[in-house]
C-alpha cells in the first residue's frame, strides 16, 4: 500500500511539472521574453523612450483639470506630432481627443515598482501632482506624482526639471513605425503639434 502511494505521488509530481512546461519549453521562453521586455522597458525609460512601456489608454482626466476655452487644435481635428516621447510618435498624425489649459512639467522620478530612475519625462501636469493646487512649482522641487500614465508612476517621488504654462492635448495616433494605435495618450503640448 505504501509503495502504491509512493508511486502515485511520484506520478503526480511528474505530471504537474509537465503541465508547467508544455510546448517544448515555450512557457519558460515566454518568461524569458517577459523579463527581457521588462529590462528593455527600464533601459528605454531612463532615456525618455517609453516605446516598450504599456501606456495606459484611459480617457479619464484629473479632477479639477479645465478644458481649454479656445485651443489652437480643436477636439476631433487632426494635427502632426513633433514629439518624440515614444518611438513612432514624431511625424505621426494625431486626432485631438481633449485640450486643457494647465502647467506641464518635465520630471525625473524613480518608479514605485523598482524600475530604474526615469529622467526628463514629458509630461506631468499640475493636476497630477499631489498637493500642488495652484502653486508654481520651480525646478528642483520634490513632489509626489499622482499621474498613472505608466506602471510605477503613481505615488512615485519626483523632482521638477522644468515647467511650462500651456495647452496640453490628449491624442489618439498610429505610430509611424507600424506599432499598434495608441489611444488617449497623455500629454502632448501645443508646441509639439503642427497643422496637418
Amino acid at each position: 500500500m505504501k509503495k502504491q502511494l509512493f508511486i502515485l505521488g511520484v506520478a503526480t509530481i511528474i505530471g504537474l511539472s509537465g503541465c508547467g512546461n508544455n510546448s517544448n519549453g515555450s512557457d519558460s521562453d515566454s518568461k524569458k521574453e517577459s523579463n527581457q521586455s521588462e529590462m528593455d522597458s527600464k533601459m528605454n525609460d531612463s532615456k525618455m523612450d517609453h516605446s516598450q512601456m504599456k501606456h495606459t489608454s484611459s480617457d479619464e482626466v484629473p479632477k479639477g483639470l479645465k478644458e481649454a476655452k479656445d485651443p489652437k487644435y480643436k477636439v476631433g481635428s487632426q494635427a502632426i506630432m513633433k514629439a518624440n516621447h515614444m518611438k513612432g510618435m514624431d511625424g505621426a498624425e494625431a486626432t485631438i481627443v481633449g485640450a486643457y489649459d494647465t502647467t506641464a512639467y518635465v520630471v525625473d522620478y524613480t518608479p514605485t515598482n523598482g524600475g530604474e530612475k526615469v529622467t526628463n519625462h514629458k509630461w506631468v501636469i499640475q493636476e497630477e501632482i499631489k498637493d500642488a493646487d495652484d502653486k508654481n512649482l520651480k525646478p528642483g522641487t520634490e513632489v509626489t506624482l499622482e499621474a498613472d500614465h505608466m506602471k510605477g508612476m503613481k505615488g512615485a517621488k519626483a523632482t521638477i526639471d522644468s515647467a511650462k504654462k500651456t495647452t496640453v492635448y490628449m491624442v489618439d495616433y498610429t505610430p509611424t513605425n507600424g506599432g499598434e494605435k495608441v489611444t488617449n495618450h497623455k500629454w502632448v503640448t501645443e508646441s509639439e503639434l503642427s497643422a496637418k
